[in-house]
């Protein structure tokens, strides 16, 4: 497995399309998929470690959650600063929680996705 991994970084790909993926990962070592998903899941780990390390690329699970993230916030914040009249005091906004939106996406900003 190991050395199917390091034909992928050297360019040196025999059964594979060569790019730095899972499947391409199985294809090369010639393994099922779900085998080293399940069965090499540390051999697997080792893989996503050394791709997001030596190519400097964000796996894409963390970029969908970075962007669900982005729009999350945005979400909030329009809902923030609309200002629809509460039905018990016309007078005043209606506001859907008592949180500080801004301060707890804050917090959920700073922390390190998968770490």
């Amino acid at each position: 497995m190991r050395e199917a991994i390091d034909r992928l970084f050297s360019g040196t790909d025999t059964r594979s399309n060569g790019s730095l993926t899972i499947v391409a990962l199985a294809a090369e070592a010639d393994v099922h998929r779900m085998a080293l998903l399940k069965r090499h899941s540390d051999l697997k780990n080792e893989f996503y470690e050394r791709v997001q390390n030596q190519t400097h690329q964000t796996p894409g699970v963390e970029k969908r959650l970075r962007e669900t993230v982005v729009k999350l916030k945005k979400t909030i914040e329009s809902w923030a600063t609309t200002s629809s009249p509460s039905p018990h005091h016309p007078d005043k906004p209606h506001q859907a929680t008592g949180l500080d939106t801004s301060r707890s996406l804050g917090r959920l900003g700073s922390r390190s996705i998968g770490a």
